[in-house]
């Protein structure tokens, strides 16, 4: 038993050190398979401890399978478990891979300072106090009081025509998309090109077909969809991601006729950044249009709030609301009750509201720096809303700008990485500015000016 020279510390049971010491001795091939252990009294009065100390550290080897057990013998090493290998270690990456890039010209950030966080946090106690039958299981579709609450916003702001039974929450835009994949399985859905990437990622994860639709400076091309053999169009007629077109009424329109052309059709209205307007009022959504109920209306508050609040909702039109039904009749909802608590009182009480203002202005000064620092040396498109626009150098590659401006400490992104079929404008950059300070503007300007340059 010289190989048993095990000394004990103070601060943790001594069984269990004897424990991880035996499983050391294993997992090292120190003790091979099939080696006899001394037996419980032996190792006990070899290591100066109690009897119950070595037969409690057994019985967990035992229990996990380092030690089998054998009649009138001692227990021995159980087989494949002598010498398991460690993990491989990581190489260090070099310390300019390891550098985190800015990404203050993310498409994705929103600046996270402006969040209420004092208000947020007084209603988040107050749903907690006030309201322990959250604690139960809830509706499936989501709570019917911020159900309701958000079916009289969404009229009152976006001119939307549905009532709280069409409401669907889910747990964000990837968790709503899934239970509506769900409900149309056979369906060829259109894309805009360039589009949304993370969609095309969920399609190609569950398999299903899509086809790459082009865009005109009105949105979706009418005559390319019909050509496309697509059952169901996905569009962001409010400010497309990452054109920034927006789709006036008559191209609406259109996209409205060819979905009552035939029984089955449908279109994906994705609010996105439709909150967001610099030069003009925002435009009603099309579904206010839609007497047909061919159109399926998606949000979310992660681009308006934050994006950990992970609260998306569907608008079903009534028929397929009612195969939503058939087919999650006994399901949960996945976003937590107390979160659906917290935001129906953000909403009902104007703070969201007074929120959407104040960031709104803030994003407005934002946008507006942004666009005179760049103006003078590139082509500007897409900036009277949203959170992002286009920047074109006529004549450059777009890799080798994405990578002079990595060079630089900058990640942006080209057009191209947004398309499927041809880059709509060679040379163009995609910048985000919600995540960019208003004085910094100019200095981030200004390096990518002098990268790009030399």
């Amino acid at each position: 038993m010289t190989e048993f020279t095990l000394r004990f510390e103070e601060g943790s049971p001594l069984y269990d050190q004897l424990y991880r010491y035996i499983v050391s001795l294993i997992r090292s091939g120190t003790l091979v398979q099939g080696e006899k252990l001394p037996s419980k009294r032996a190792l006990a009065e070899h290591l100066g401890v109690s009897l119950t100390t070595v037969e409690k550290a057994y019985g967990l080897l035992l229990a996990e399978g380092y030690l089998e057990s054998y009649p009138r013998s001692s227990c021995r090493v159980a087989p494949a478990l002598a010498a398991i290998p460690a993990p491989p270690r990581s190489v260090p990456a070099p310390a300019q891979e390891r550098e985190r890039l800015d990404e203050c010209f993310s498409t994705s950030a929103v600046d996270t300072s402006v969040f209420p966080f004092a208000t947020w946090a007084r209603l988040s106690r107050e749903a907690v106090y006030q309201n322990p039958g959250l604690l139960q299981r809830g509706e499936g579709q989501g709570d019917w009081r911020l159900r309701s609450a958000l079916s009289d916003f969404l009229h009152q702001y976006r001119g939307v025509n549905c009532s709280p039974e069409q409401v669907v929450l889910g747990a964000g835009l990837e968790g709503v998309m899934w239970i509506l994949l769900q409900l149309l399985p056979e369906a060829v859905f259109g894309l805009e090109d360039p589009g949304y990437g993370s969609l095309r990622r969920l399609l190609d994860n569950l398999g299903r077909r899509y086809v790459p639709v082009p865009l005109d400076e009105r949105g979706m091309e009418i005559s390319a969809l019909e050509r496309s053999g697509a059952d169901v169009a996905y569009v962001t007629p409010s400010h497309q991601f990452p054109m920034g077109i927006t789709t006036p009424v008559g191209r609406r329109g259109e996209l409205l006729r060819w979905a009552y052309e035939k029984p089955g059709r449908y279109l994906i209205e994705d609010d996105y950044d439709s909150e967001f307007r610099y030069a003009s009022r925002p435009i009603p959504a099309m579904q206010a249009l839609d007497e047909g109920g061919r159109v399926i209306y998606v949000g979310t508050f992660s681009r308006t709030i934050a994006p950990s609040i992970r609260v998306a909702y569907l608008i079903l039109p009534p028929e397929l609301l009612e195969r939503y039904r058939q087919k999650f009749n006994h399901a949960s909802a996945t976003v937590s009750r107390f979160e659906q608590e917290t935001l129906y009182r953000f909403l009902v009480s104007g703070a969201y509201g007074r929120h959407l203002r104040r960031v709104g202005n803030l994003y407005r000064k934002r946008r507006d720096t942004l666009c005179s620092a760049l103006e003078d040396w590139g082509e500007l498109r897409g900036a009277d809303g949203g959170l992002h626009l286009l920047f074109t150098l006529p004549g450059r590659e777009e890799k080798d700008l994405a990578d002079r401006a990595a060079r630089a400490g900058y990640r942006v992104r080209g057009l191209e990485e947004y398309c499927l079929g041809k880059d709509p404008l060679p040379g163009t950059l995609v910048l985000g500015f919600a995540g960019l300070p208003e004085e910094r503007a100019a200095e981030a300007a200004g390096d990518l000016k002098r990268a790009f340059e030399e």
